[in-house]
C-alpha cells in the first residue's frame, strides 16, 4: 500500500528551490517545511499550495518512509483480516500519532476510514486533533458521502476540535470537485461566521472552485475582496438557487438548518485575526496562487489581465513554474498568438524550467488548430526527445487530430505505441477510430480493433452507443446488432442510449419487426423508454408507410404519461395522408387536440394537401379556415396545396385568385405553384396565360424542367409542333436535363415532330451522363423505330422481349434506335456489348445484330452473325428474314435475294407482307428494277391495298 502523504511533494519542492532550507514537521493537515530564508511571509502555505499542483507519482516517496515495525504489521492485517477491528486490536496502543495519521491517509474505502478513526479514538490517552479530523472528512468528501460528514463534522465539535483554514479549505474543495457550487461557498461564509479569515491556500481553493464552475466574475471580485483584507459574502450569493430543492444530495435549506453550522463553540478570541493581521493591500506570494489567477483571466478571454497577473508576479519575486509557463502557452495560443507561445516556450527553458510533457500536449492542440499538421508531429516527437514520456492525453489528443485528418496508417503508429506503453486506449477514442475504419471501408480492421480494445471491463454503455451509431449511419445494423447483444460483464448495463441507438439502426435498414421487438425487450432489462424511443419508432414507422403502427406507438406514449411533441403527431397524420387514410389522419388531428399541443402549418398543410390530391375542396377550404383562424398565416406551402384542389376539378379562376394572394407573400410563389398553374393552363388550352408564368419563370431563373415539359406538352397538344421544339431545345441550352422524366420530354417533342436523329443524339447523351431509360423512354424509343422504317414484325417483338425481362433486350433496342436514325458508330459500340458475349441468344438479339452491321454497311459480320445464330440451334424469323434480305440486296448477292423469295414461294417461309417489300428494296439496292417489279406484282395479289395493315400500338402522346 502507498501512502497519500504529502511529505514527498515537499521534499520535491525543495529540491527544484534549493536556495530554501527545511525541516520536514508535522503541523496542521499536511506534513509541512519550516523554512529559513529571506521570503518570511507564509512560506509554509507556499509549499502548502505547491503539494496540490505537484504530480501524483511523486507521492510514492512518501510510502518509503521509515515508521515503525507496528505500522507495517498493521498494513499486513489489513489486507489479509476481513475483521478491521480483530486486526486492529491486536496492536492497541502501539502506533505513534504520526502513524496513526499515515494509516488513516491511507484507505481509500470511507468506510474502512471511518473504523479504523473509531478505533484510533478508542485508544487510551487519545487526545483529539484537528489533522485527523481533516483527513476523514477529506475522504469522506471526495466519497460524497454528505450525511457521513455532517455527522463527522458534529462530532468534531463535540470534542472541542476548532476547525483550521486547512478544514475550511479541503472542505471548499471536495464540495466544489462534487458540484456543489453553492454549499462549497457557504463554507467561506461559515468561516467568516467563525471569525476565520481565509488565508492564501484556502483564498485559491475559493478561485478554483469558482474558476472550474465559470464563474469568472464573482472570482476576480472575491479576489480583490480578499487582497483588500475583506470577504463580501454578497459576492457569493446565487439568485437561481432553489431554497426548497431536494434534488441536491444537501440543498441550501437544508445545509443552514442542520447542525452543520450550529454545532460547535467560538473559535477562542485570541486565534482570530484581527483587522491588521488580516492586512489591506495584500498581495499573494504563492506560485499556485497566480497560475490560478492567470487560467481564470485566460479561460474568461481576458488575456491582457493575464498577462499583467503574470508581469506582477515576477514583479513581486515570485517564481514562476512550468504550470505558469503551461498556462501562459495556453492562454496565448488559443487567443490566436501562437507565436507569443513559442517565444514563451523559449523563456521558460531559458529560466531553466523544462517542458513537461503537458507543455508538448498544448502544442499539439495548438498547432492543430492552426492546421499544421507537420509541427503537431513535431511536438509529438520532442516529448521523446526530451526524455519525457506521452501520457493519455498525449495519445488522446493525437489520436483526436489524426482521426478527424483521416491518417489511418498514423493512427494505427499511435496505437502501437500505446500497446507497448501497456495503456489501455482512453474510452473516448474508442468510437473515433472505430469511426475512421468504417468510414474508410475497414470493416474487417474496425472488427479487429472492437475485439482488442472495446472488449474489455469498464467500458461504459455510452461508448458502445456511440461505436453502434457508426454502424448504424452507414446502414450496417448487423454488426451494431452483434455489439448490442453481445455478452458483457454483469455490471455492465445496457444504458436507454443504447437501445435507442439500436432501434435506430433497425429503422434504417427498415426492419420495422426487430425495431420492436427490441423495444418490446426493454422493459423486461429494467430499461424505461424515453420521448427519443418513441419519437425514433413512431418516426421510422411513419416514414415506412405504417402509420397504424405509429398511431398505436402514439397511444402508448401517451398512456405513458408522455406528451407528444407537435412533430411527432405530424409525421403520422403525413403518412396517413400520403397513403390516403385522410380518414385516420383527421383523427390524429383530433387526438392531437385533445392532449393539449397545437397543430402547426405543417400539419395543416399535409391535410390540405391530400384532400387537394384527392378533389375534395371543399374539405380541403375547410380546414384551410381553421388554420386562419388558430392564427396561422397561410404560408406558400398551403396556398400550392390549395391551387392543386383547384387544378383537380379545372376551376382556373378560383386557382387564379390563390395564385394573385401568393404573389404578396415574401419572395412571391413557389416554383410548384407556378407549375401548378402552368399545368392548369395548359389542361384547358390557355396558352397565353400559360406563356406568361412560363416566361416571368425564366426571367427569374426559376424555370425548371417540369415547366418546360408542362409548356412541351401545351404546344404539342395545341398542334404547335415547332414551337415545342423550340421548348426543347431552350430545355436543353438551360442544363435542365438532369433525369430520365426530363429526357423524356425533349425525346416525345423530337419524336412527335419526325427529327429522329435528334432522338438517336438525346438518347446518346442520357446514356453518357449514366441515366437509365425507363418505361416512357422505350415507348418513345419504339415510336423512333416505327417511324424509322423498321417492320412491325421487329418493333413487335423487341416489344414482347422487354415486358418479359428478356437479357439484352435493353441494349438491342438502343442499339437499333442508333442504327435507324444514322448513328453507326454509336449502334455498333451498343452491339458490340452484347454480340462478343459467350452466350446464347434470343432471335430478336441476333436480327438486331444483323440489321446494325448490314445498315453500317459491314455485311461480313452481319452473315457471321447469321451463321452464329445456326450454329446456336436458333431458328431464323420472319424478322430475320427481312434483315437478311436487306444485307443481300446492300452486297448485290441478287443469287441470296432469290433464295429467300423462293422459300416464301415454296411455302418454307409464311408469306408476309414486310418480308415482300424487303425483298423489292433489296432488289432495287442490287440494281434488278424488273425483278423487284415481278415482286410488287406478286405482293399486290397476295395483298390487296384495302386489306388494313397491322401496326404497333404506340401514340406519342401517350408519353
Amino acid at each position: 500500500m502507498t501512502l497519500p502523504c504529502c511529505s514527498s511533494k515537499e521534499l520535491w519542492l525543495a529540491h527544484i528551490h534549493p536556495s530554501f532550507r527545511s525541516e520536514i514537521f508535522f503541523t496542521g493537515n499536511f506534513l509541512l517545511p519550516r523554512f529559513v530564508g529571506k521570503r518570511g511571509v507564509s512560506e509554509n502555505l507556499i509549499c502548502r499550495a505547491n503539494i496540490r499542483n505537484l504530480p501524483e507519482k511523486n507521492a510514492n516517496y512518501a510510502g518509503k518512509r521509515k515508521y515503525s515495525g507496528a505500522l507495517t504489521s498493521v498494513r499486513r492485517a489489513l489486507e489479509v483480516e476481513s475483521d478491521i477491528d480483530k486486526a486492529l486490536n491486536s496492536f492497541l496502543g502501539k502506533l505513534s500519532p504520526k502513524e496513526q495519521t499515515v494509516l488513516l491517509k491511507e484507505q481509500r474505502d470511507w468506510r474502512c476510514a471511518i473504523r479504523i478513526f473509531r478505533w484510533i479514538k478508542s485508544q487510551k490517552d487519545y487526545v483529539p486533533n484537528v489533522i485527523h479530523y481533516n483527513v476523514v472528512l477529506r475522504i469522506l468528501g471526495r466519497a460524497q458521502q454528505w450525511d457521513e460528514l455532517r455527522l463527522c463534522w458534529i462530532e468534531m465539535a463535540r470534542d472541542r476540535v476548532f476547525p483550521t483554514n486547512n478544514t475550511y479549505g479541503m472542505l471548499i474543495d471536495v464540495y466544489g470537485k462534487a458540484g456543489l457550487l453553492h454549499e462549497s461557498l457557504l463554507w467561506v461564509k461559515h468561516m467568516k461566521i467563525r471569525g476565520i479569515f481565509p488565508d492564501e491556500v484556502t483564498m485559491n481553493t475559493v478561485l478554483q472552485v469558482l474558476k472550474d464552475a465559470g464563474e469568472f466574475d464573482r472570482a476576480y471580485r472575491f479576489y480583490k475582496d480578499w487582497c483588500m483584507g475583506r470577504v463580501q459574502l454578497e459576492n457569493l450569493e446565487f439568485e437561481s438557487v432553489d431554497l426548497d430543492s431536494v434534488m441536491a444530495p444537501m440543498s441550501l435549506k437544508h445545509f443552514l438548518s442542520t447542525e452543520l453550522f450550529k454545532a460547535g463553540e467560538r473559535i477562542p478570541p485570541s486565534k482570530i485575526l484581527s483587522s491588521d493581521e488580516q492586512g489591506s493591500n495584500r498581495k499573494p506570494r504563492m506560485v499556485a496562487t497566480y497560475n490560478t489567477l492567470i487560467d481564470l483571466y485566460g479561460k474568461a478571454g481576458r488575456l491582457e489581465d493575464a498577462s499583467d497577473a503574470f508581469a506582477e508576479m515576477l514583479r513581486l519575486g515570485v517564481e514562476p513554474d512550468t504550470v505558469t509557463f503551461n498556462t501562459m502557452i495556453h492562454i496565448c495560443g488559443s487567443h490566436g498568438h501562437l507565436s507569443e507561445s513559442v517565444s514563451l516556450l523559449n523563456k521558460m527553458e531559458e529560466k531553466g524550467f523544462k517542458p513537461d510533457t503537458k507543455t508538448y500536449n498544448i502544442f499539439l492542440s495548438l498547432y492543430n488548430d492552426a492546421g499544421d499538421i507537420e509541427a503537431v508531429f513535431k511536438s509529438y516527437r520532442k516529448i521523446k526527445e526530451s526524455g519525457l514520456y506521452p501520457d493519455t492525453i498525449t495519445y488522446r489528443t493525437m489520436v483526436q487530430i489524426l482521426c478527424k485528418r483521416k491518417m489511418v496508417e498514423e493512427v494505427d503508429n499511435v496505437l502501437e505505441e500505446i500497446e507497448r506503453a501497456h495503456i489501455d486506449v482512453d474510452q473516448q477514442l474508442l468510437p473515433l477510430v472505430m469511426d475512421l475504419y468504417i468510414n474508410e471501408g475497414l470493416l474487417e480492421k474496425a472488427k479487429l480493433f472492437f475485439d482488442k480494445h472495446c472488449t474489455r471491463e469498464g467500458i461504459s454503455s455510452k461508448n458502445y452507443a456511440a461505436i453502434m451509431d457508426v454502424y448504424a449511419e452507414r446502414g450496417l445494423w448487423s454488426e451494431a446488432e452483434a455489439i448490442f447483444f453481445q455478452k458483457r460483464d454483469s455490471s455492465q448495463r445496457k444504458d436507454l442510449v443504447e437501445y435507442n441507438v439500436m432501434i435506430k439502426a433497425y429503422g434504417k435498414a427498415r426492419l420495422y419487426d426487430k425495431a420492436l421487438s427490441v423495444f418490446g425487450s426493454m422493459r423486461s432489462s429494467g430499461t424505461w423508454p424515453d420521448e427519443c424511443t418513441y419519437n425514433s419508432l413512431i418516426q421510422m414507422l411513419a416514414g415506412g408507410e405504417l402509420p397504424d403502427n405509429a398511431k398505436d406507438l402514439l397511444g402508448k406514449m401517451v398512456e405513458a404519461g408522455m406528451r407528444p411533441r407537435c412533430e411527432t403527431f405530424s409525421v403520422i397524420i403525413a403518412s396517413f395522408a400520403r397513403s390516403g387514410q385522410i380518414s385516420d389522419a383527421v383523427e390524429i388531428l383530433q387526438e392531437m387536440l385533445r392532449v393539449g399541443v397545437e397543430p402547426n402549418h405543417v400539419i395543416y398543410g399535409a391535410l390540405i394537401n391530400a384532400f387537394a390530391e384527392t378533389g375534395k375542396v371543399d374539405e380541403a377550404f375547410r380546414y384551410f379556415r381553421m388554420m386562419e383562424e388558430s392564427g396561422i398565416p397561410a404560408n406558400q406551402i398551403v396556398l400550392t396545396s390549395l391551387i392543386k384542389a383547384y387544378n383537380k376539378v379545372g376551376f382556373w379562376k378560383e386557382a387564379q385568385k390563390i395564385y394573385g394572394k401568393m404573389k404578396d407573400l415574401e419572395g412571391g410563389p413557389d416554383i410548384i405553384a407556378s407549375n401548378s398553374m402552368i399545368n392548369l393552363y395548359s389542361d384547358l388550352g390557355m396558352i397565353q396565360e400559360a406563356e406568361s408564368i412560363f416566361n416571368a419563370l425564366k426571367q427569374k431563373g426559376l424555370a425548371d424542367g417540369i415547366s418546360f415539359a408542362t409548356m412541351m406538352h401545351l404546344y404539342k397538344s395545341m398542334g404547335m409542333l415547332d414551337e415545342a421544339i423550340n421548348i426543347a431545345e431552350e430545355m436543353q441550352e438551360s442544363g435542365l436535363l438532369i433525369d430520365s422524366t426530363s429526357f423524356n420530354s425533349v425525346l416525345t417533342s423530337y419524336a412527335t415532330n419526325g427529327q429522329l436523329r435528334e432522338c438517336g443524339e438525346l438518347l446518346h447523351q442520357m446514356l453518357s451522363r449514366k441515366l437509365l431509360p425507363d418505361w416512357t423512354s422505350f415507348k418513345i424509343m419504339f415510336i423512333v423505330l416505327k417511324k424509322g422504317g423498321i417492320p412491325t414484325e421487329a418493333v413487335t417483338q423487341l416489344q414482347t422481349a422487354y415486358e418479359d425481362g428478356n437479357p439484352f433486350a435493353r441494349q438491342a433496342i438502343i442499339t437499333l434506335v442508333f442504327s435507324v436514325v444514322g448513328l453507326h458508330t454509336e449502334a455498333l459500340e451498343s452491339c458490340e456489348a452484347f454480340a462478343k458475349a459467350k452466350v446464347a441468344f434470343d432471335s430478336y438479339a441476333y436480327n438486331v445484330a444483323i440489321y446494325t452491321y448490314g445498315a453500317s454497311g459491314d455485311v461480313d459480320k452481319a452473315l457471321t452473325m447469321y451463321m452464329r445464330m445456326q450454329d446456336e440451334g436458333v431458328a431464323p424469323d420472319i424478322v430475320t428474314y427481312i434483315n437478311l434480305v436487306g444485307c443481300y440486296g446492300k452486297a448485290g448477292l441478287v443469287e441470296g435475294v432469290k433464295r429467300v423469295y423462293g422459300q416464301m414461294n415454296y411455302g418454307e417461309i409464311e408469306l408476309n407482307e414486310s418480308l415482300f417489300h424487303a425483298i423489292i428494296d433489296a432488289y432495287k439496292d442490287a440494281g434488278r428494277h424488273d425483278l423487284a417489279e415481278l415482286v410488287d406484282q406478286e405482293m399486290r395479289f397476295s395483298f390487296p391495298e384495302e386489306e388494313a395493315t397491322e401496326s404497333v400500338n404506340f401514340d406519342v402522346e401517350d408519353s
